[in-house]
């Protein structure tokens, strides 16, 4: 960085380097000569440009000793600190460059997104002949994967976003290491809600910084996952994988194809979305699943071996990802949906009869059926494809474990199957007597049930104010109300 004509920075009424040492002393640390040289050298410089920076607001020297040097050396007395040490936020160089004085065998990287005072930094190290230290210029986000033993951090950002930003470069059994002050119960529980399976609180201890009023805490978390950059190599080993970045590739062509009901249809293939989803579909449904399908991220550790791994380039990936869920997608094959006739009649317990033509109706009472135990889900020939993305989407993924039949068009089935009908004008479902095999039917969105079937429909008292329910909410409230009388009354 450009340098100001230096002047000599120590008046005849500044403290001298003594006083630096019986103040740190008196905090418990014990530099030697060439340490207390560094630092007071370091001392210096923050003083020389912090007119010019704005470095720090703490300009009294009892203060920046006590506040900003002691308050940086303390927790390298307190734990023992990992190396290589990620100094993420460290502003004018701290605690990073302290504790590289204090500590010379660790080896430390300064994190600093702000260029003028990443500048200073490396004119710090220059100037006091460090090693083993260097300047990060640039902001610090998941996607940076540099491996680091620990990162330390005196910002004042949150825990959650911290543990968010080095999700990329903090080893297996890494540390993170937050200067904190006294009250953050809040972050520390915002951050054990979304992170309990990834990372572990090993120490919480409060701490006065002695001579002050100053109240710390440090805490410190161990990461018990895997990195991205760890993970990915050991994917490679056991996947095999291929990046597709042209939208003239043939297979990316075909999977564009599975984001309409008819693409589906015609491949026998579907797209699964959403972190969970494709988790759950993984685990039980490992014989249907393909490809995994994803930018960066790689398949998990217990995939299924025969599983293929596509790396597609963002812009295509985003093409496939409609809901923007930014997590990979699983292709997978249909299970057999084998057809169903009238005259096969209904096994005991309850078949739900869908005819609804919107995907995400379809899918809802997918879902309904599942939750509720239901003996089969019978698709009528009006019905959505139920794996369509936004039926998948809407089942989460129940789609996968109830049993589905395909049945001919609503008109064509008989009025004297056991069937009762869902119809806003029907009489009260809560008088209905639910036969032992029997088959429900609500009509299609928009015109509803035939004159045949309303004629003896049920329906669910709502308000008069409300024309009637949306129709895939009718089935599940209908489920309820089965449910609930075939177990006795207990829902």
């Amino acid at each position: 960085m450009a340098r100001k004509s230096r002047q000599t920075h120590t008046p005849a009424d500044e403290p001298a380097i003594d006083s630096m040492q019986a103040l740190l002393r008196g905090c418990g640390l014990r530099l030697d000569q060439q340490q207390l040289k560094c630092l007071w050298m370091y001392h210096g410089l923050l003083r020389e440009y912090n007119p010019i920076l704005n470095l720090t607001r703490v300009r009294n020297f009892k203060n920046m000793v006590l506040k900003l040097y002691a308050d940086s050396l303390l927790p390298a007395d307190m734990l023992e600190l990992p190396s290589p040490l990620l100094d993420l936020g460290t502003g004018p160089g701290m605690p990073g460059i302290p504790l590289k004085i204090y500590q010379p065998q660790l080896e430390i990287i300064l994190a600093e997104s702000r260029k003028k005072r990443a500048d200073f930094l490396q004119l710090a190290i220059d100037q006091i002949k460090l090693t083993g230290i260097r300047v990060l210029a640039g902001r610090i986000t998941g996607r940076f994967e540099e491996p680091v033993a620990g990162v330390i951090t005196r910002a004042v950002e949150t825990i959650e976003r911290t543990l968010e930003r080095i999700s990329g470069c903090l080893d297996t059994n890494g540390r993170v290491i937050f200067l904190k002050g006294p009250h953050c119960d809040a972050e520390i529980a915002a951050a054990g809600s979304r992170f309990h399976d990834t990372y572990e609180q090993v120490v919480d201890q409060p701490y006065t910084i002695p001579h002050t009023r100053l109240q710390r805490r440090l805490l410190v978390y161990r990461r018990m996952d895997a990195p991205l950059f760890r993970r990915r190599a050991k994917a490679l080993a056991a996947y095999a994988v291929r990046t597709i970045s042209s939208a003239q590739n043939p297979l990316f062509k075909q999977w564009r194809k599975l984001l309409t009901g008819r693409g589906v249809r015609k491949l026998g293939q579907a797209l699964v979305a959403g972190a969970k989803p494709v988790s759950e579909t993984l685990a039980r449904s490992p014989q249907h699943c393909q490809a995994w399908i994803s930018c960066d991220e790689p398949p998990p550790d217990d995939g299924p071996l025969h599983l293929k791994w596509f790396r597609l380039a963002p812009a295509l990936f985003n093409q496939l990802d409609i809901f923007g869920t930014r997590s990979p997608l699983l292709l997978i094959t249909l299970p057999d949906i084998r057809p169903w006739e009238p005259l096969e009649g209904f096994p005991p317990g309850c078949s739900v009869l869908i005819p609804f033509q919107n995907p995400e109706n379809v899918g809802a009472a997918i879902r309904s059926a599942a939750a509720f135990d239901t003996a089969q889900v019978i698709l009528l020939a009006e019905s959505a494809h139920p794996f369509h993305p936004r039926a998948l989407r809407a089942s989460g993924g129940s789609v996968l474990r109830v049993v589905l039949r395909q049945g001919p068009a609503l008109e064509r089935l008989p009025v004297g199957l056991p069937v009762i009908a869902l119809s806003a004008g029907g009489s009260d479902i809560r008088r209905a007597i639910f036969p032992p095999s029997f088959g429900l039917l609500a009509g299609m969105e928009g015109p509803g049930l035939s004159v045949a079937w309303r004629r003896h429909a049920v329906g669910i008292p709502i308000s008069a104010a409300v024309e009637s329910l949306n129709a895939a909410a009718a089935v599940a409230v209908a489920l309820y109300e089965w449910k609930r009388k075939s177990t006795g009354g207990k829902s």
